[in-house]
């Protein structure tokens, strides 16, 4: 689009002296033709937008002198020139809106500003998540999901009746053994890779979709932004990387593909290894609530460790990166009431895109570990992994559940499923392998849209930083359990 194609509105909003000056210097430097007007082109640089700075650096000779516009600009303001702006640009709305719009007592506000009251104020607002967490969480997504509706579909249907009519018919109507394995018993499409997908990751994902609806359409969410803002400016990102975050116990793919709302390369940054290292999927987080539920001791100890971890890793790599700090502003919607029907539109909207998303990773897993199995690599995967998990305390087997977590973190939550059911693991070694699971290498979803959004170099950088900083996480963890006698 040229700029002769935007039609002029006849409206200019008039910001203070000195934002006024630098766009007139940057509109008088600028030389290029540009799809907005020039003064849009100026606004943009002066907020630092990046994709205008580099459009603008590759097409600008002028560029140094515009950049020490906004330079000398920036120096003049304690706040973050985009603040700077946002916040003119409010007061102006605000000024308009005053002259039309007649302010009425609202029946109810009173009781608002309370609810907003105990929602921010950390004394009030840390219990009142903390119950959020325990209701919507552990009872909700833990128990319920994890637990009640993964037994019933999962142990009753397909153990009781699905597998062995499958296998039944596998064996009778198939006679080479090969695509009878690829078919169905133990690691057959159905057996396994659709048990998985249907019985064991759907229930629990279902569930925490409709709690996270639940939540977003009350309006809590940008009050936990708020609540956490202090804590999230310790690990180099601020309030609003509460919304990416969140999202990432749903799916960490889509939450990192919405980090891009973050304002700074380097909160991007923060949260994308964040996400990567110390954020389960919903998937991952039900079957950990599902298996820790029953033992308390070791789900406090499974959450404490993982909750030390992101800090501590946030915190050090907001010291280790170079950058200002965040700032943060946002504006709060009202709280109220969810509609039951815009609830169940969501979560069943959600549902449909997360299945349609696991289902052809699932069947591709099944067939990878299939074809692994009939040519020795995968038993020899499963032996040469034999010291690390002997590090960790672990059975040999556990080494099948991060090899199924190469693949996706649901896929390999759904393996530990199948092996705490099965008698392998002890209190300990339960705790160890959920904790190394969930700090455990990205999967192949999440790298590729790591890839994407941060450049190969970044992606790189951190898939090589989980994968070891995970394994020594589960080895320091069983050594200090097991030296302090501890059992779970």
């Amino acid at each position: 689009m040229s700029e002769s194609v935007l039609p002029d509105q006849g409206f200019k909003l008039r910001y203070d002296e000195t934002i006024e000056k630098a766009l007139t210097e940057i509109e008088k430097l600028l030389r290029a033709r540009y799809a907005f007007s020039r003064r849009m082109i100026a606004l943009l640089l002066l907020q630092e937008d990046e994709e205008v700075l580099k459009a603008v650096k590759s097409r600008e000779p002028n560029f140094p002198q515009i950049f020490n516009v906004i330079r000398s600009t920036r120096e003049k303001y304690r706040e973050h020139l985009r603040y700077v702006i946002t916040l003119q640009r409010q007061q102006h709305a605000n000024s308009i809106l005053s002259q039309v719009v007649q302010d009425t007592p609202v029946k109810g506000s009173r009781l608002n500003k309370w609810l907003d009251g105990i929602t921010i104020r950390p004394l009030t607002g840390v219990p009142l998540l903390l119950l959020i967490m325990y209701f919507g969480l552990y009872k909700f997504v833990g128990q319920f999901g994890a637990g009640t509706l993964v037994d019933f579909i999962e142990g009753r249907l397909f153990e009781g009746y699905i597998n062995p009519w499958i296998n039944q018919l596998v064996a009778e109507t198939i006679p080479w053994p090969s695509i009878r394995a690829l078919l169905a018993f133990d690691y057959g499409i159905f057996t396994l890779g659709l048990r998985y997908a249907v019985a064991i990751i759907l229930p629990i994902v279902g569930t925490y979709f409709l709690a996270f609806s639940l939540l977003e359409d009350s309006g809590y969410l940008p009050r936990l932004a708020l609540l956490v803002d202090a804590v999230f400016k310790k690990i180099g990102l601020n309030g609003r990387a509460v919304i990416p975050l969140t999202l990432g116990f749903a799916c960490d793919t889509m939450a990192t593909l919405v980090s891009r709302t973050l304002e700074t390369k380097r909160e991007r940054i923060i949260a994308t290894l964040l996400l990567a290292l110390a954020i389960p999927c919903s998937a991952q987080l039900g079957v950990m609530l599902g298996l820790l539920a029953e033992r308390p001791a070791a789900l406090v100890t499974w959450a404490g460790f993982v909750i030390l971890v992101f800090l501590l890793v946030g915190y050090l790599s907001a010291k280790v990166m170079p950058g200002e700090g965040p700032a943060f502003y946002m504006e709060l919607p009202p709280l109220r009431v969810p509609r039951l029907a815009n609830i169940l539109e969501k979560t069943l909207s959600r549902m449909q895109w997360y299945f349609m998303e696991i289902v052809p990773f699932f069947i591709a897993a099944s067939v990878l570990i299939w074809a692994g199995k009939i040519t020795g690599v995968f038993d020899a995967i499963i032996n040469g992994a034999a010291p690390l998990m002997h590090a960790l305390g672990l059975p040999s087997q556990a080494a099948e559940v991060f090899l199924f977590g190469f693949f996706r973190r649901d896929y390999g939550a759904a393996g530990l499923y199948d092996l705490q059911k099965s008698g392998a693991l002890s209190g300990v070694q339960l705790v160890v392998t959920a904790v190394t699971l969930t700090l455990f290498v990205p999967c192949i979803a999440q790298f590729a849209i790591m890839l994407k959004e941060r450049g190969w170099r970044t992606a790189l950088a951190i898939a090589g930083f989980i994968f070891p900083f995970a394994f020594l996480c589960g080895i320091v963890l069983n050594l200090v359990l097991t030296t302090l006698g501890l059992s779970l």
